[in-house]
């Protein structure tokens, strides 16, 4: 019985904390800074820093690896309360198998892989470099990170038709003008994938100015292009900004509701 108490009361102070809980909150912010000088060490790691600072680099990751590891494995271990249909086994398969999970693992993977095989010296700095996935932890103990997923997720179908047709333009303005400027321009407009790069800069308004039409036929192309380009470009941000704003009323009206019930015997307030 202690077992199970213990169980559950681990496995919510490791996940988003609520309102009251006091110990669960504590452990996000302990997390969340945790995770910030993580990600602040590892830019500092690019820099030629004095071999204390180095040292104390180390320490600080050697302890932030040990406290991430100890969270995984405590994820695994309550991973059947998280997922409370069918047995245990398939609970911690489904969790370790699960997005969250897996950036769980990438933070700490990279500390542990020299001691399991030998690796070439490159390969294991882009294996440090993959210690920035820790800053997607941070997801667990905000609900700021968790709005954004939500917005994308219900927006999806959306999205994927506004960059779909975005792309497809991209595509046709690429070809058509690499058709109009590969004579004039045949060090330039090599072939319809340096085309498609001066697509991309004219779609997003960005405009590097490196790769740029000549001919009148496509001077009059890229003018086109950059006005549909100030439109398309515009109709997933305007996607997004719908969403959260649906996702901010929808938030308030949970929050109205919730005050309506006492929290403590559930009974209607009139």
């Amino acid at each position: 019985m202690e077992y199970k108490k213990t169980k559950k009361r681990i496995f919510e102070i490791i996940q988003a904390s609520t309102e009251h809980d006091l110990a669960s909150k504590i452990f996000d912010v302990c997390l969340i800074v945790l995770i910030l000088i993580n990600v602040c060490l590892v830019i500092a790691d690019t820099f030629n820093l004095p071999e204390k600072v180095k040292a104390i680099s180390f320490h600080i990751e050697v302890v932030s690896v040990i406290i991430f590891t100890i969270e995984y494995f405590l994820r695994i271990w309550t991973a059947d309360l998280l997922y409370p249909k069918g047995n245990w086994f398939v609970a911690k398969i489904k969790y370790i198998f699960s997005f969250l999970a897996i950036i769980d693992l990438l933070a700490i993977l990279p500390f542990y892989l020299p001691f399991l095989i030998t690796i070439d010296l490159r390969v294991l700095r882009m294996l440090r470099i993959i210690r920035l996935f820790r800053v997607f932890k941070i997801n667990r103990y905000t609900n700021a990170l968790s709005s954004i997923i939500k917005v994308f997720k219900n927006k999806q179908n959306e999205l994927l038709s506004s960059i779909f047709v975005v792309l497809l333009l991209m595509v046709v303005a690429s070809v058509l003008m690499y058709s109009v400027e590969n004579k004039a321009q045949p060090e330039v407009f090599r072939n319809a994938f340096d085309a498609l790069w001066w697509a991309l800069a004219t779609l997003t308004t960005v405009g590097y100015g490196d790769i740029y039409p000549i001919t009148v036929l496509g001077k009059i192309l890229s003018a086109i292009i950059a006005l549909l380009g100030i439109g398309l470009v515009a109709v997933p941000t305007g996607i997004i900004s719908a969403g959260f704003i649906e996702n901010m009323e929808e938030s308030k009206k949970c929050k109205t509701e919730e005050i309506k019930y006492c929290p403590y015997c559930g009974k209607e307030i009139k």
